[in-house]
């Protein structure tokens, strides 16, 4: 399974949302029992400071990048990178979407 590159744009002050299907190398939907997820966002790959998204798997195929409003307002505007791996239960990991994130400036506050 290859990853996929995705752009994502997060309104800062906003509740952010994304969901990913995960496909094996044919191209059906995988059975992710028994995965776990982990997504995080840096200004740029060897940044120390970092973003942990909310990371739910289903068995149905989905993992679903998630901030709440609070997390996002605390955010800087601008560019940075990211990318969602998930974890099987014997340890494998897989790199399953990386790209761009543009955090967009809030006005109302």
């Amino acid at each position: 399974m290859a990853s996929t590159k995705a752009n994502l744009v997060i309104d800062q002050g906003a509740t952010f949302s994304n969901t990913i299907t995960v496909k094996d190398s044919n191209g059906d939907v995988m059975d992710l029992t028994n995965y776990t997820g982990a997504a995080q966002m840096r200004r740029h790959y060897s940044s120390t400071n970092s973003t942990s998204f909310v990371v739910t798997v289903a068995n149905s195929g989905t993992v679903t990048l998630s901030l709440s409003a609070n997390a996002t307002a605390n955010i800087s505007y601008g560019r940075y990178v990211y990318d969602c791996e998930i974890t099987s239960n014997a340890a494998i990991v897989t790199r399953v979407q990386e790209g761009i994130v543009t955090v967009t400036p809030e006005v109302t506050r």
